[in-house]
């Protein structure tokens, strides 16, 4: 019952109060993106929901568009300035999700959603992370983010998957919170850049080990 029905209510009712008690907070944040590293304020990227059905997610950009005499975007840790360090360690990047939730396009519990091109990289077992909604926060965010490998994060999302009840979601949102607030595990610069997916799936299928794709 909880998550069929019950658990879609509470999207809709969180995510719509959110976004109403917020609302002054997003035009804040719209004004300052917009100033401080350009337009358009936000960033939209395709990303698989349920089923892995392809939604566009939307974020506040953290990056700017500085480009060399060649027109190439520059490295992410020159785009990536102190404004957009401080979006990203303090998660307000991810408050225009909220509209994803409403949407039903995501949930506020749930694995993240990662690159569609990562979709033919997954084994069988992993596939089974899109049999629910895709979260603002999940399990994996809440036991070490972007500080754990590839293995163990989608460990944590099976678990989840498997596991999901309204206590575990309650729970994850306490500790999420409480990270928030820490402003822990977070990643803001290029040497934490977490490894492409599709490269590490690569590298491990020629017989490399985890170690040797940084995470």
């Amino acid at each position: 019952m909880y998550r069929k029905c019950i658990k879609r209510l509470l999207d809709i009712v969180i995510s719509g109060v959110g976004i109403i008690i917020l609302s002054p907070l997003f035009m804040v944040l719209a004004i300052l993106v917009r100033v401080k590293l350009g337009s358009p304020v936000l960033f939209k990227q395709e990303r698989p929901g349920k089923n892995e059905k392809i939604f566009r997610l939307c974020k506040f950009r953290s990056m700017t568009d500085e480009r060399d005499e060649q027109g190439r975007l520059l490295p992410d840790e020159i785009r990536l300035n102190h404004f957009g360090k401080l979006l990203r360690s303090t998660s307000l990047d991810e408050l225009p999700e909220l509209f994803n939730i409403l949407k039903g396009d995501m949930s506020l519990i749930g694995p993240r959603p990662l690159l569609v091109r990562y979709l033919p990289y997954y084994t069988e077992d992993e596939r089974h992370r899109h049999d629910v909604r895709p979260g603002l926060t999940g399990l994996a965010q809440v036991n070490g983010r972007n500080a754990l490998g590839w293995e163990e994060r989608f460990a944590y999302d099976l678990e989840y998957v498997n596991k999901l009840t309204f206590l575990m979601d309650m729970k994850i949102i306490g500790m999420t919170a409480k990270k928030v607030l820490k402003r822990s595990d977070t990643l803001s610069g290029a040497d934490q850049t977490v490894a492409d997916f599709d490269v590490y799936r690569k590298e491990r299928a020629e017989g490399k080990d985890e170690a040797d794709c940084p995470v």
